[in-house]
């Protein structure tokens, strides 16, 4: 077969793959109950501030209901348990993200923080078996956190305000579980001792989400465009994938479901919903994102980005095209980052 003929092939072949990837859908949930819970722990755990008139903690507050989201939508034995260390990252994030936001050098510090957390949620993640896999979360907390500026007595305040979040969340899915009975009676196996192979490759998730993230962390603050987390976190998207093409493809959802979210959040911002509004709809956007998100990553995104937006914007209020534009371009340049570096270390990671 000539040179020419084989690239053919070949250029076929990831064709198809890519594709394959693209237009994967997950099974249907075992349950919605899940998704309801979630949203149900955002609308309780944002109340209280609004009736208390602290609504700029709601950024916070947000990220400690995350912690819900992990274990998975099945209501197993010990799921709480696999919520515990997540949230405990999650809570120190906000903890350490408030901590930079009193900085005058804030923005360097950001990225370091966001790339120590890519690192610290890759290696736990895979050591614990998180469902949802990876450090997403934690980099978008400690990256919001960081470009608030703050005062150090806010420090423990934002910390408190996560804990509190994060302990609802963990009290509503016990709740849960009693109130509804466990869907199945089989708990979630215990991580085995790792092998040596196991553990390099661990290393390697870490390392390559680290610099991920604080390569698109640096493109983007050097740029001067305000929000580089958004570009940290999508670097870091497609990392929780294994294969090459799922990374990419992984990177393409990114960028295809935000382009189309942003329109979405356009109009909702464009509503300039009163804060008790725009709390209700950040409710009913997290049931909507938990009830996809597990089927298709890239329609979950069309949801997601309206629910980060709208959270932001709750809590600090911004000019919205400027909002919507920096989005866009961040996680453009943020999944680009993240892919490149995937292309780049795959011999590495295959000869691991």
């Amino acid at each position: 077969m000539s040179g020419t003929a084989q690239r053919s092939v070949d250029l076929r072949h990831h064709s198809g793959r890519l594709w394959t990837e693209l237009s994967r859908v997950g099974p249907p949930l075992p349950t919605r109950w899940g998704a309801v819970r979630v949203g149900l722990t955002l609308l309780l755990a944002l109340l209280p501030l609004w009736a208390l008139g602290r609504i700029d903690l709601s950024l916070y507050a947000t990220f400690g209901t995350f912690t819900g989201v992990y274990g998975g939508p099945a209501r197993v034995p010990g799921r709480w348990r696999r919520q515990v260390a997540p949230g405990a990252v999650l809570v120190s994030a906000v903890a350490v993200g408030s901590l930079v936001g009193t900085l005058d050098a804030r923005a360097w510090w950001a990225v370091l923080a966001g790339a120590s957390f890519a690192a610290l949620g890759a290696g736990l993640s895979d050591r614990l078996g998180w469902v949802p896999p990876g450090p997403l979360f934690a980099v978008f907390a400690v990256g919001a956190c960081s470009t608030v500026p703050t005062d150090p007595a806010t420090v423990p305040l934002a910390a408190g305000v996560a804990l509190g979040a994060a302990t609802l969340a963990l009290g509503l899915g016990l709740l849960e579980q009693r109130l509804l009975g466990p869907t199945s009676t089989t708990g979630p196996a215990r991580p085995s001792p790792p092998t040596p192979e196991v553990s390099r490759r661990r290393l390697r998730h870490a390392a390559r989400s680290a610099s991920a993230a604080a390569a698109a962390g640096l493109v983007m603050t050097v740029s001067g465009v305000g929000h580089p987390y958004w570009a940290m976190v999508a670097a870091v998207v497609p990392f929780v994938r294994p294969d090459v093409h799922a990374q990419v493809a992984r990177g393409l959802l990114r960028v295809g479901g935000t382009a189309v979210g942003v329109l979405v959040a356009a109009g909702l911002l464009a509503l300039d919903l009163p804060p008790l509004g725009a709390i209700v709809a950040l409710a009913l956007l997290q049931v909507a994102v938990e009830l996809v998100v597990m089927r298709h990553y890239g329609l979950a995104l069309v949801l997601i980005t309206p629910l980060a937006l709208q959270a932001v914007a709750l809590a600090h209020p911004e000019p919205v095209l400027d909002l919507l534009g920096a989005r866009l371009l961040e996680t453009a340049v943020g999944a680009a980052i993240g892919v490149l570096v995937a292309l780049a270390t795959r011999g590495r990671a295959r000869r691991g």
